[in-house]
């Protein structure tokens, strides 16, 4: 088989395109010849992915395949695709589903017996952690912490023993936010690594321990998308409070962290392996 026979474009295919996540010379030839070929192209915001076409003086068919209206969405793609159709499914940056409804489509198609084949290119969650400077051979991905603050901190709670290095994308808005539930699940001691707007113009890569990533954050309002690297426990982490007393280990997370008291003395607890009440207890005496 040749490669051109290879890159021919198939009919009922779903395509999933990875997309430029700033700089829109981060596509891929491949993907180009996929968005001049296929028949249409489903995308997350079709304004965004018409700026992309544009620039590339493309001209091609969109529809809309968005959170809000996946289902009905994706039933109609999916009867395209039976009648013979191929489909480029692009979301606003980087590799479609991931933290997209893209995963839905995707199921959908395996479901029907859909061929469906990846276009590698950017993703966010990758380039960032190539960059972190945090263990790269063994990590987990866990892009955004959705629900209410007690679901995140329980999410946080459960991941605290990981060793694995963590991946986590959030909001400028909710940073702040974030880090305060990542130090009371992991300490303020543990490292991150903040990549700010990757491939953009203003793109950053901040490493900090977490404590110094919440002063950082108080001290100047976050801007741009973020991509958070936290490294996995190890095996000497809470060495910091060995020598302390609960009073002392207590307003560690209060003074230098800037947790509430309620916060810093289950931070306190989850360090020291004992209950809140023990804690608490310490305190009170």
């Amino acid at each position: 088989m040749t490669e051109h026979e290879k890159n021919k474009i198939l009919p009922s295919t779903l395509y999933l395109v990875a997309t430029p996540i700033g700089n829109l010379e981060d596509i891929t030839l491949r993907a180009l010849k996929i968005l001049t070929e296929c028949d249409f192209i489903a995308a997350e915001d079709t304004r965004v992915t018409a700026k992309l076409l544009a620039t590339y003086e493309l001209r091609k068919p969109l529809v809309t395949y968005e959170e809000h209206t996946k289902r009905a969405a994706g039933e109609r793609i999916l009867e395209r695709l039976k009648a013979g159709e191929s489909c480029a499914l692009v979301t606003d940056a980087g590799t479609p589903g991931i933290s997209d409804p893209g995963e839905d489509l995707v199921r959908l198609c395996a479901e029907h017996g859909i061929r469906v084949v990846p276009i590698p290119g950017a993703c966010a969650a990758i380039s960032a952690l190539i960059v972190s400077g945090l263990a790269t051979r063994r990590f987990v991905f866990e892009g955004f912490l959705d629900g209410k603050d007690s679901e995140k901190r329980e999410r946080l709670s459960d991941l605290a023993a990981e060793t694995r290095t963590l991946i986590f994308y959030e909001a400028p808005h909710r940073l702040k936010e974030t880090l305060a539930h990542m130090a009371e699940a992991f300490g303020g001691e543990r490292h991150i690594t903040l990549c700010r707007e990757i491939t953009k113009l203003n793109e950053e890569v901040l490493r900090f321990t977490l404590s110094e990533a919440i002063a950082y954050a108080e001290n100047k309002p976050p801007r741009g998308e973020f991509v958070l690297l936290v490294e996995g426990k190890q095996q000497n982490e809470g060495c910091f409070w060995q020598n302390m007393t609960v009073r002392e280990h207590v307003s560690y997370y209060v003074d230098t962290m800037g947790l509430e008291k309620m916060a810093a003395v289950k931070a306190t607890a989850k360090d020291r392996g004992v209950p809140k009440n023990s804690v608490y207890r310490e305190l009170i005496d």
